[in-house]
């Protein structure tokens, strides 16, 4: 076989494989979809009848009422009562003692049912769309990161792997389902639509082992970033639906059956702060990596470039956060504020800076 045939041989396998790549990605924005409904009808049709222990607990007059009653125990010579506590409904730290919600099935067989259909189509979405990005990259026969399009695809697979992770861990997120699942379809529709580039080689400035250590690790960050944004939002919704009960008030129907099925806001606000304090030191890790990534392509650790900038911006608000979680006078909805701030500028850093700014870091390729 000559050179010439040789190469053509592997420009048409290239072809293939990225054409191989953008039917996966597509099957898999199927798959994620039949999950979006999947879990809609886990939140449509579970039960409501078992999830009102939440606002009982949080009224004076419910707290009483869902307070569990007298226990008789029987001792020598007759019949002792004992008087079970009252339910407290703010501890002395200022945090109600408010117990999570059954999750998104409210504690119904046919809910759950159809949560356990969504996590299963949300399984193989991911791994559709995993396939999706490594035929992508063996097209380019490199990392799939040179561009927006492939940071997208591979920044949304992480996501969900991220989520089925904590699933994997036993933890209490399947109430995550549904809101990372409209998301990632969003970010899909974007980049297929808006972002797509085809398959091309890496500027010059990225032929670097760095590509694999630095991008991976920024992409890692911001899927629990985002993961961590989520919790934040829903605690915000969550604290001003418990306020609002404590203070006598009646939410509507719609606020009451959604609300009332997620975790307690005290443990959506432990959660955030976990994952985000979590992921931190390894987002100050990216930085560094990619000041040494700067050194070795530009003679420069650090140009005050917009993309390195917003990322410093970004770590200072993240450690603003953390800082002002770990203050007792700044826990709740001021450090959730700072924290959705800090994603804000995790946003702009990845959105706006690759597409509207230019710079050395102008890799968007739209």
């Amino acid at each position: 076989m000559t050179l010439a045939a040789a190469t053509d041989l592997a420009v048409a396998t290239n072809e293939h494989l990225a054409s191989i790549s953008n039917t996966l990605i597509y099957s898999s924005m199927a798959v994620y979809t039949l999950a979006f409904f999947a879990y809609i009808a886990e939140w449509l049709l579970g039960s409501r009848s078992k999830v009102g222990r939440t606002a009982a607990a949080l009224t004076a007059d419910g707290a009483q009422k869902a307070g569990p009653p007298a226990v008789a125990v029987k001792q020598a010579g007759g019949t002792a009562v004992l008087e079970r506590p009252k339910v407290v409904v703010r501890s002395a730290s200022g945090a109600r003692d408010v117990p999570d919600g059954p999750g998104a099935h409210g504690g119904d067989e046919q809910g759950d049912l159809y949560g356990r259909i969504a996590i299963s189509l949300t399984v193989l979405a991911f791994l559709v769309e995993l396939a999706g990005v490594v035929s992508r990259a063996a097209s380019v026969e490199r990392a799939p990161w040179g561009n927006m399009y492939e940071f997208n695809i591979t920044f949304s697979t992480v996501a969900v792997g991220v989520y089925l992770g904590l699933l994997a861990l036993k933890k209490n997120v399947r109430w995550l389902g549904l809101f990372l699942i409209t998301s990632v379809l969003l970010d899909l529709g974007l980049a297929v639509t808006v972002l797509y580039t085809a398959s091309d080689q890496l500027v010059p400035a990225l032929h670097s082992y760095w590509l694999y250590i630095h991008v991976s690790t920024a992409i890692f960050c911001g899927a629990v970033f985002y993961v961590g944004a989520v919790a934040t939002i829903l605690y915000l919704f969550k604290d001003a639906y418990e306020n609002k009960l404590q203070s006598g008030g009646k939410p509507g129907s719609f606020a009451t059956s959604v609300l009332e099925r997620l975790p307690a806001s005290a443990s959506l606000d432990k959660f955030a702060y976990r994952v985000n304090a979590a992921v931190f030191p390894l987002w100050t890790f990216t930085i560094i990596a990619g000041a040494i990534w700067a050194g070795d392509a530009w003679g420069r650790y650090w140009n005050w470039d917009p993309k390195e900038t917003w990322s410093f911006i970004t770590w200072v608000a993240y450690a603003c956060y953390l800082h002002a979680r770990a203050t007792a006078g700044w826990k709740g909805r001021k450090a959730a504020y700072l924290a959705l701030i800090a994603f804000g500028c995790w946003l702009f850093n990845y959105y706006g800076v690759n597409i509207f700014v230019s710079g050395k870091h102008s890799y968007a390729g739209v």
